[in-house]
């Protein structure tokens, strides 16, 4: 499926279900293309999963890493357990990354995302911490023959453009999720597009209403529901000049499935 010339994927975390149930999600769907989370991939049994997954006649556009550690119970906890932050957790994260960045290779897969975490240029030493672990993934990542994009939504969009220009790594892009910037309150996502054009290689398609209460979540709703704008949006893909792949992601709500049919729907009928 395709929405224009972009190819429509789905986040295989959105569906809550093992391969065999996204598998049948995507049929259903007349979707091919996959955001696949990995981690089940580099932890117990991760042939089993990884052998389910190169069964199934999937485009994997991009794969994806979280860390157990991650709190998103507020923006406080996320602030302070997300990504490569924790210094308890950072050397078990990069193995997890290092087995990530391998499986995304062994797939024949160009892009591995994940949330960095929140950096604070503030703090000088934490700072460097920050700079040098990603760096370090970045290196993996090369060493792998592919590409770590990180997430947006913790920071504005300037600040990200900073970050990357400054650590000017060529194994570094952007996995954009409009609602993140929505959710996290950190600017429009619309102008956001046009800051970090030259980085942007993956996006999500997920909605969001911004909070009325600073320090606290946005709510996600179903795509088109929300305030980044369906007309907007597309319409700076297309402006920018976007070419990847927009992959479907749901992380809320009781209806997943139907969620995510109602994007497929909207999305095949826009006729901008």
């Amino acid at each position: 499926m395709k929405c224009k010339n972009w190819p429509v994927g789905v986040c295989s975390w959105s569906l809550q279900t093992d391969v065999a149930g996204v598998a049948e999600a995507l049929n259903k769907l007349g979707i091919e293309h996959v955001h696949l989370a990995v981690r089940a991939a580099v932890e117990e049994k991760g042939d089993d999963y990884l052998a389910a997954v190169q069964a199934q006649d999937w485009t994997i556009g991009n794969t994806m890493i979280d860390f157990p550690q991650e709190d998103y119970s507020t923006l406080e906890s996320i602030k302070v357990t997300g990504g490569v932050a924790p210094d308890d957790c950072w050397e078990r994260n990069r193995k997890l990354f290092v087995g990530a960045a391998e499986v995304t290779a062994k797939l024949g897969v160009p892009y591995l995302s994940m949330h960095a975490g929140f950096v604070d240029e503030r703090d000088v030493a934490y700072a460097k911490k920050f700079y040098d672990r990603i760096r370090s993934l970045a290196d993996t990542a090369s060493d792998n023959g592919i590409m770590l994009l990180l997430e947006t939504g913790q920071e504005a969009a300037e600040e990200l453009k900073h970050f990357l220009e400054t650590l000017d790594h060529p194994a570094i892009g952007v996995n954009f999720d409009p609602a993140n910037m929505i959710l996290y309150d950190k600017g429009d996502p619309i102008e956001a597009v046009r800051v970090l054009a030259p980085w942007i290689k993956h996006l999500h398609i997920k909605d969001a209403i911004r909070t009325t209460q600073p320090g606290t979540w946005g709510q996600e709703v179903p795509w088109g529901d929300g305030q980044v704008g369906t007309d907007a949006f597309l319409g700076v893909l297309a402006e920018v000049g976007f070419e990847g792949i927009m992959a479907i992601e749901r992380e809320a709500g009781d209806d997943r499935f139907g969620d995510i049919k109602l994007a497929v729907d909207r999305l095949q009928s826009f006729k901008g």
